[in-house]
């Protein structure tokens, strides 16, 4: 793709868990649990300054990665990191996502808030936050199976 762009966009999806604060964190900071509703991690160093690499695709289809940095750790509370998302050459995308965990009566309500920049049009903020909403449900499904 010869033409260069980049398109800014915030989304919010929030999710009510019946599940305790402590679980849902646990699905996010627990290696083998997080495996279960997100690709496995090639690297997994949850603690503020590291890394979560995952990288994968379809078969004879491109790679993808997924790069994180762990940026903020509240334990049970809140969990921000930055991460880009490249298909294999290409940078698709460079984001910020904040991750916030709360009690809200007998349910654990999730606020997922990204803020990204999508370049050079390899994908939309559409596309993403579709895909993450997906990824949010199937967290939900682990969550009830535990």
């Amino acid at each position: 793709m010869n033409e260069r762009s980049v398109k800014y966009s915030t989304f919010v999806i929030e999710k009510n868990y019946n599940a305790s604060p402590e679980r849902v964190f646990s699905a996010w900071s627990d290696p083998s649990a997080k495996a279960r509703w997100f690709p496995k991690a090639d690297e997994f160093d949850f603690r503020v300054g590291g890394r979560e690499i995952n990288r994968g695709g379809p078969p004879n289809g491109p790679i993808y990665t997924f790069d994180a940095c762990y940026q903020e750790i509240v334990q049970d509370k809140r969990i921000v990191y930055a991460y880009t998302l490249d298909k294999g050459d290409s940078r698709m995308s460079v984001s910020v996502t904040t991750v916030e965990i709360k009690r809200s009566g007998s349910v654990t309500q999730l606020i997922y808030t990204e803020q990204g920049a999508f370049l050079d049009g390899h994908d939309t903020p559409e596309q993403r936050e579709d895909g993450t909403k997906l990824m949010l449900d199937k967290l939900g499904v682990e969550l009830q199976n535990e």
